[in-house]
């Protein structure tokens, strides 16, 4: 472990170093596009020896970036060759294809860690990432995509590669919209990920909307203290996946979730705020100009950005609706055995008497209480205490029968409901019961038959007063209201 740290920390500090420096060249293409080359290849190996270490299942999301970074990085050298050496300089150029590379490399990545970090679908993070894509899709369509299919005079397949960044970069966009919104470890490799696909994003989108001014080149060669950051930007996203995958708690990037994914916070809520506000704000924009050029890009972009809405509100009812019946089980559940609690048995005694009433049939209830349980809890502790309580509950309910309800009134007593059951069948269900009571303890019970006129209170007071009787009579013993009999 101290050996990784060490050498996290050591590749870090050459990162560093490596953008600092390229801002010091001399201004000669052949020293910045080794450079460049140079510390796109070293983050190349950084992920390659960090994945090394990892399990083989862990290592295929880096495999992935390594691709994306080497594949992407050649396509540096190819482009300057090309260029100097044959004249590419119309698209595409064959340097096209190995900066294409990068996107679908990594989007790969990213979905093998979502899928490794979430192993159940998450529709509420994938709405989140749809919306955020969705409009600043939209934003990309207006002022990259359909500019560059109405302007210059290309060919199609020089359209389709102009376009094809933009697209790959939407892609990143949103498989990083839903890696934020995975569940999993967030140590430092996570965000070291989060940034250098951060550095690509900023870098891409700086570069087309150059682009949209005017030459890239011509502007770029007679910008020299713009290109230099520009290009540092692109050097800090190879770096940065070299920084996590070599530091030590990139084990855990992919690990399964271990808690819930994040939730609607204030962050998450301003981006989707701004995405879905970037239809009307860029129709506005149009609209102040008098005219508007971009009109069914903004009906569909503007139904998508609304039905993914009214999507993220139903799932969010529906987790509201999960959350507040799970609320009402746990109000009604006994959190130590998992029993019904007393508010539970409250509610289901009454409606019991009720169903006798009407069908004319006997309801038994029983007041069970463990024998000197103090005892046992002053001799070997509390937490034996609750182990006690948790194992006779599970062993009582499972000699009840299926009609039956057990529930925990309170401190080592619990309540029984027999409908359907008189004198004789109750202590017979009783009589299993404290058969089988765990670690040889002994309970005492007792028991009152429904008169047919009586409460709900008064039947529980006779069970109660029949529970007196059990205990002054010796313990371990179920003890029917009005008289004192022995169990077994």
């Amino acid at each position: 472990m101290s050996s990784e740290r060490g050498a996290g920390r050591v590749f870090a500090v050459v990162a560093v170093l490596a953008v600092a420096g390229y801002q010091l060249l001399p201004e000669n293409v052949w020293a910045r596009t080794a450079w460049q080359v140079a510390a796109g290849y070293a983050g190349t190996a950084a992920i390659l020896i960090g994945a090394h270490r990892l399990s083989r299942d862990d290592r295929l999301p880096w495999w992935c970036f390594a691709a994306g970074v080497f594949l992407n990085t050649t396509g540096i050298g190819v482009a300057v060759v090309g260029e100097r050496y044959f004249g590419f300089l119309d698209l595409p150029t064959p340097a096209d294809p190995f900066f294409l590379a990068l996107y679908p490399a990594c989007a790969l990545g990213l979905g093998v860690l979502v899928w490794r970090r979430d192993r159940r679908r998450d529709w509420t993070a994938l709405v989140d990432a749809a919306t955020i894509t969705t409009g600043f899709g939209l934003l990309a369509w207006v002022y990259v995509i359909e500019p560059a299919a109405l302007g210059d005079r290309m060919n199609r397949w020089a359209h389709a590669t102009q376009v094809a960044y933009p697209i790959g970069d939407l892609l990143l966009l949103g498989m990083m919209a839903r890696l934020l919104r995975s569940g999993g470890s967030r140590g430092a490799s996570f965000w070291w990920i989060t940034g250098a696909l951060a550095a690509f994003l900023i870098g891409d989108s700086t570069w087309v909307v150059l682009g949209n001014l005017g030459d890239t080149g011509i502007l770029l060669e007679n910008a020299r203290w713009f290109r230099r950051p520009l290009e540092s930007v692109f050097l800090i996203g190879f770096l940065l996946f070299g920084v996590a995958a070599l530091h030590a708690d990139a084990r855990h990037v992919a690990t399964a979730a271990d808690r819930p994914p994040a939730r609607l916070g204030r962050g998450l809520l301003t981006l989707l705020t701004v995405a879905s506000l970037i239809a009307p704000v860029l129709l506005g924009v149009q609209v102040h100009h008098g005219r508007v050029v971009s009109g069914w890009a903004f009906v569909f972009g503007s139904a998508t950005l609304f039905l993914l809405v009214v999507a993220r509100m139903a799932l969010l009812v529906r987790e509201l609706e999960c959350q507040a019946a799970q609320v009402r089980d746990l109000a009604r559940s006994d959190e130590l055995t998992g029993l019904p609690n007393r508010r539970a048995w409250n509610d289901e005694l009454p409606r019991a008497l009720e169903r006798a009433r009407r069908d004319r049939s006997p309801v038994t209830v029983a007041i069970l209480d463990l024998d000197r349980f103090k005892t046992f809890n002053d001799t070997h502790g509390h937490p034996a205490g609750d182990r006690l309580l948790k194992a006779a509950a599970a062993a009582w309910h499972s000699a009840l029968r299926d009609v039956d309800l057990i529930a925990r009134h309170g401190g080592e007593e619990f309540v029984v409901l027999l409908p359907g059951a008189g004198p004789a069948e109750a202590r017979q269900v009783l009589a299993r019961a404290l058969a089988v009571t765990p670690l040889g303890q002994t309970f005492s019970a007792g028991v009152a038959v429904w008169d047919r006129t009586e409460t709900s209170d008064e039947l529980l007071a006779r069970a109660d007063a029949a529970l007196y009787a059990a205990k002054a009579g010796g313990r371990n013993r179920i003890t029917q209201s009005g008289e004192l009999t022995a169990a077994g």
